[in-house]
């Protein structure tokens, strides 16, 4: 697959100065970009993600799944917030506050994984150049050092899963079935092509690390729903068996009681 992005052999942001690295808190008064949503598939892929993992709790317990939220760090003291399309955390510190955004290293761990669906203008944001203008990219590998960083196209479905190595990330080859495994989330990412909610197209879903697909609400839904018919048909099924045999049973005695006749008849019963 030719990768969407720029091979990161080629940034020179390797070359750049080290940048001070730390992680403050966001202040309370700090203003958050407000930027709309690119394309009206972006809230829909990922809250498809998010809803696939409520029926795992060991993967929502003290987590935080979140869309378009802000990830924080400080960059030579200044703070910069990224907000990913997707991205999954674990474990991350109990809150009673609504959380506004979230720094790792102090209020929980790295992400697993950060995801961004494409749109027709990056902005800049896939660079991994290092400068006034940091890239999610390059604030992605180098700066918070997310250990899975995937990248979605919705309109052709094409899907680029980068694995940090060696502190750059590599693009990572999928396995027979078409899917990634995400480590720290022990699922496998892949591509699923249909209609769901208002959409059809590709959609991003989780497989088991054993090669399941994992269920949306309403493919649970429909299970119940075909279980419930299956069960139904047996019961219907039972029935007409049940009736097939009264009625042979009713058709032997008569049979049985013509015969005595005949026999009685003849004067041999």
């Amino acid at each position: 697959m030719t990768a969407m992005i720029p091979n990161p052999a080629s940034s020179q942001a390797a070359n750049s100065p080290a940048a001070v690295i730390t992680w403050p808190l966001l202040p309370d008064d700090f203003v958050l970009p407000d930027d709309p949503v690119e394309n009206e598939a972006q809230p829909l892929l990922a809250a498809a993600l998010t809803q696939a993992l409520a029926s795992l709790p060991e993967l929502t317990q003290d987590a935080l799944i979140v869309s378009n939220f802000a990830l924080c760090a400080g960059i030579n003291g200044r703070i910069i917030c990224k907000a990913p399309d997707w991205m999954y955390v674990a474990p991350v510190q109990p809150s009673t506050r609504i959380r506004r955004s979230h720094t790792p290293h102090k209020q929980g761990a790295v992400p697993y994984v950060v995801m961004e669906f494409l749109s027709e203008n990056d902005c800049g944001e896939y660079s991994m150049k290092s400068g006034q203008k940091i890239g999610k990219w390059h604030f992605y590998e180098r700066v918070i050092e997310v250990p899975r960083y995937v990248i979605f196209d919705p309109d052709s479905g094409e899907l680029e899963v980068y694995a940090l190595e060696r502190n750059r990330y590599e693009l990572e080859t999928a396995d027979e079935q078409g899917l990634y495994l995400i480590p720290g989330i022990n699922l496998r990412l892949g591509v699923w092509e249909g209609t769901h909610e208002i959409r059809t197209g590709p959609w991003l879903r989780w497989w088991t690390a054993e090669g399941d697909l994992v269920f949306w609400l309403e493919d649970k839904v429909q299970q119940a729903e075909d279980k419930a018919q299956q069960a139904e048909d047996k019961v219907q099924q039972a029935e007409v068996e049940a009736r097939q045999a009264r009625a042979e049973a009713e058709q032997e005695r008569q049979e049985k009681a013509v015969l005595l006749a005949k026999l009685r008849a003849a004067g041999l019963a």
